[in-house]
């Protein structure tokens, strides 16, 4: 009766065990379903918030298309080069192009590859790629001083408005529900994994942040189910610049809504300090 014992006891482990390492290839072999929601369906314009703009299509260096829209305010002091993050298109950030329109910012909007009407499949050098060729569509075609360039990246482009930080003197960073890197929210996320030693994509934002200079404001909110506030708090003590944290309330998709008077202000404030 003991050896039965053992037996099934030593099936069950076995099967937990199988069942477990599986669970691993599926994380590992789909990461990329897991980082990446991209939707090509484009479901409005700027127009549809009574702003003018301009459709736009640029290449990256390995000769992808992308799409973008240039939304211009009258005397814009500043430029922004919206990376947006990694669900949707652009066509979802209309009611953040309005309030930075409403802020007098002109706005760069562009959609990576495999997202809206750009083309490809997205992949994290891609992303990187896209981003360059957004910044040197602002400086090259547009002629656009580098110190009159803000970035700012939501959530996942966070990382990468960091990396164009890092690489290129822009006039000041913002991030918006940013995380430290993908392996530390991964192992938040699915702490029954081992995350950060199978992650296969890093969008190391603490990391780019340790050679970024120019002033940094960081948005996040204490209620986001996705990426902890405790990711805004080391990302406020990382690197050299000098950095406003500003504390939003809502989710990681509607922290800019349900506090966009704290939201708008954060920026009024922080230009403030950029003149």
């Amino acid at each position: 009766m003991q050896g039965k014992s053992w037996t099934m006891a030593w099936a069950i482990l076995s099967l937990g065990v199988v069942v477990y390492v599986g669970i691993l290839l599926v994380f590992w072999t789909f990461q990329d379903r897991l980082v990446y929601y991209p939707t090509r369906l484009l479901e409005g314009t700027p127009a549809d918030m009574g702003l003018v703009y301009e459709s736009v299509e640029f290449q990256a260096s390995d000769g992808v298309r992308l799409h973008g829209w240039w939304v211009p305010a009258p005397d814009a002091q500043s430029i922004v080069l919206f990376v947006h993050g990694n669900g949707g298109n652009i066509s979802h950030r209309l009611e953040k192009l309005r309030s930075l329109h409403d802020l007098g910012l002109s706005t760069f909007i562009f959609d990576y590859r495999g997202y809206g009407q750009s083309e490809g499949r997205p992949d994290e050098a891609g992303t990187y790629r896209d981003a360059e060729a957004a910044w040197s569509y602002l400086t090259e075609r547009r002629g656009i001083p580098t110190d009159r360039i803000i970035l700012y990246g939501e959530s996942l482009g966070g990382a990468v408005a960091a990396y164009l930080a890092r690489r290129f003197p822009a006039r000041a960073l913002v991030l918006e529900a940013a995380f430290t890197s993908l392996p530390e929210v991964a192992a938040e996320l699915y702490p029954f994994l081992p995350a950060r030693w199978i992650a296969r994509f890093r969008y190391d934002t603490r990391s780019y942040l340790e050679g970024v200079s120019c002033p940094v404001l960081i948005f996040h909110s204490r209620d986001d189910e996705v990426v902890a506030f405790s990711h805004a708090l080391r990302l406020q003590a990382t690197g050299p610049a000098s950095k406003v944290l500003v504390e939003l309330r809502g989710g990681h998709n509607d922290a800019f809504l349900v506090a966009r008077d704290r939201y708008e202000a954060g920026w009024r404030d922080f230009l403030g300090r950029l003149r």
